[in-house]
């Protein structure tokens, strides 16, 4: 792209601005920065500017004014270019901001519209998986859980999921403290490998085998599990409605917003 083109590119984008009311130079800046947060280190110039879909002194101008703000590092040896430390202040001030659970909440009263489930958000306490967020459905009004609930550590698919990612000891602690009757069995070996290979869980409920529950995980910053998205639906609606795949992606979804990986 020649100096010409990139300035009517740029007088381009202004006219897009007015017409926008958007400041089109901010998403441009945002664009760069997203491209550094993506990559596994400091990038050249040439290499921004490819995966931006800009001209290299468009580029630069970017860079540069990125750099005096702080949001941008320059290796003085190499010329590359990476996150600076502006960049970083942002982003631990954003996650000290971040609650996992109301994130995941957010996300559990969103699939609460759209699927025929109750859906909610349970967390680990001394007495197992706790809901902490319930929301039905106006087109499934059965549920055999409730807000405050604690839930059984092995007959539940919430239970199954904080035992594939929580540490022996804990989930030892709970076994002992809940009933057996309560609890149920131990799973058998191979299944919380399997849950953690699929990214979740689901069971028919005990005493009512029309429904079924499902469960994934929430992960925060530190790769730790945090909540468990969850939903007790119909069986034959969950398999029509594909709820397993949308709770999944949630729970990724989730993770992401979280600050998580």
């Amino acid at each position: 792209m020649s100096e010409f083109e990139e300035n009517a590119d740029e007088l381009a984008d202004i006219a897009g601005e007015k017409r926008a009311g958007t400041i089109q130079s901010v998403s441009i800046a945002s664009r760069f920065l997203n491209i550094l947060a993506a990559s596994d280190g400091e990038l050249p110039l040439v290499e921004l500017a490819r995966r931006a879909g800009t001209g290299r002194s468009t580029a630069h101008r970017y860079m540069q004014s990125l750099v005096r703000e702080g949001l941008v590092a320059q290796d003085q040896v190499t010329g590359c270019y990476d996150l600076g430390p502006a960049a970083l202040n942002i982003g631990i001030s954003a996650l000290k901001r971040i609650d996992p659970v109301a994130v995941a909440a957010r996300h559990m009263k969103m699939m609460a519209s759209r699927f025929a489930a109750s859906c909610g958000v349970a967390i680990w306490t001394d007495r197992g998986p706790t809901i902490v967020q319930w929301y039905r459905s106006a087109r499934f009004a059965i549920s055999t859980v409730t807000l405050g609930d604690v839930l059984p550590l092995d007959n539940t698919a919430c239970g199954l999921v904080f035992q594939a990612y929580l540490p022996a000891e804990r989930i030892e602690a709970v076994r002992r403290l809940q009933p057996d009757a309560f609890r149920g069995p131990a799973p058998v070996p191979g299944v919380l490998e399997d849950i953690r290979h699929a990214g979740g869980a689901q069971l028919n409920e005990r005493l009512f085998s029309a429904l079924t529950g499902k469960a994934a995980p929430v992960f925060d910053v530190y790769g730790e599990i945090c909540c468990v998205v969850t939903t007790v639906s119909f069986v034959e609606t969950a398999e029509s409605e594909g709820h397993a795949g949308a709770l999944i992606e949630a729970g990724k979804q989730a993770t992401r917003d979280s600050g998580g990986a």
